[in-house]
């Protein structure tokens, strides 16, 4: 297998998957990192369209050499990288041995509406890559039927977030656009109570009925929800903060109430009523 230099074609259309949203966007594909996000990929049944090895890294006992085989097995195509090159195009601090290009996983609105969902989280104007990866960790982590991207979000495909995601990404339904209006119209008319997040003036979150087939809407890292979305809200919670901080970041703040949702789910499945707290406020 000859090694791939820099400046090789396919070199340089790794980069730009890596680099641009566009690309990513007009090829239908995305880049993976690491040895761990190969592995979930392939467990979700997404075979890598290519891989891309740098020998150095082969062979360090993380199982990489299984995973190759599993690829090349399957159809994908392999590529040995010149020394330098993967730390070149993955641009971190720490470059993983293996870049991997796959196909784009995500659904539309109206498909995740089919599936009867229970608990959607809704992501309006979030832009941090790492607190959108959390987001959909933290979502797949406590049992919750999808996430939705707005227009307007971070990419859902991009490599931070995909690594933050810590592989989330291929096991749970994602929807990567949609504006804020026809998302919660959508969502509103499939049964789902939509619940703002707020940082105050909302109900304690474990007094919110997260049983009922419910949408978490989470806005802007610094400036919340827009007007536009609270208009198209049923209620909003709020997560009361004990110490001196206004409030937690998104990704905190979607585990927080997914994990109450998924706590109360467990109650009512047991027994124990619909989940809140006594004297709970419907919304």
């Amino acid at each position: 297998m000859t090694a791939l230099a820099y400046r090789h074609q396919r070199v340089q259309r790794l980069r730009r998957l890596v680099a641009r949203r566009s690309a990513r966007d007009a090829e239908g594909v995305f880049v993976i990192e690491g040895p761990k996000l190969l592995a979930e990929a392939l467990r979700a049944g997404v075979v890598p369209e290519s891989v891309y090895v740098d020998p150095a890294g082969v062979g360090g006992g993380d199982g990489l050499t299984e995973l190759l085989d599993r690829v090349f097995a399957a159809g994908g195509r392999l590529y040995e990288l010149e020394a330098g090159v993967l730390a070149k195009v993955a641009g971190t601090v720490t470059p993983q041995p293996v870049l991997a290009v796959v196909p784009r996983v995500e659904v539309t609105v109206d498909e995740l509406c089919q599936r009867d969902p229970t608990l959607v989280v809704v992501c309006v104007d979030v832009r941090d890559p790492g607190n959108a990866g959390t987001v959909l960790r933290s979502a797949e982590a406590s049992g919750a039927s999808g996430v939705i991207c707005c227009d307007g979000s971070v990419d859902v495909f991009n490599p931070k977030t995909v690594r933050a995601s810590a592989g989330s990404i291929f096991h749970l339904p994602v929807v990567a656009s949609g504006s804020v209006a026809e998302v919660l119209d959508r969502l509103g008319r499939a049964g789902l109570r939509r619940v703002g997040a707020v940082a105050r003036g909302g109900d304690p979150y474990w007094e919110v009925d997260l049983v009922a087939p419910t949408a978490l809407v989470l806005g802007n890292e610094a400036r919340g929800l827009p007007e536009a979305a609270a208009g198209l809200l049923d209620g909003s919670l709020t997560i009361p903060m004990a110490g001196r901080a206004e409030s937690l970041n998104v990704g905190m703040a979607a585990a927080v109430v997914c994990f109450e949702a998924a706590r109360q789910r467990r109650s009512a499945a047991h027994g124990g009523g619909n989940g809140p707290a006594a004297g709970h406020l419907s919304l």
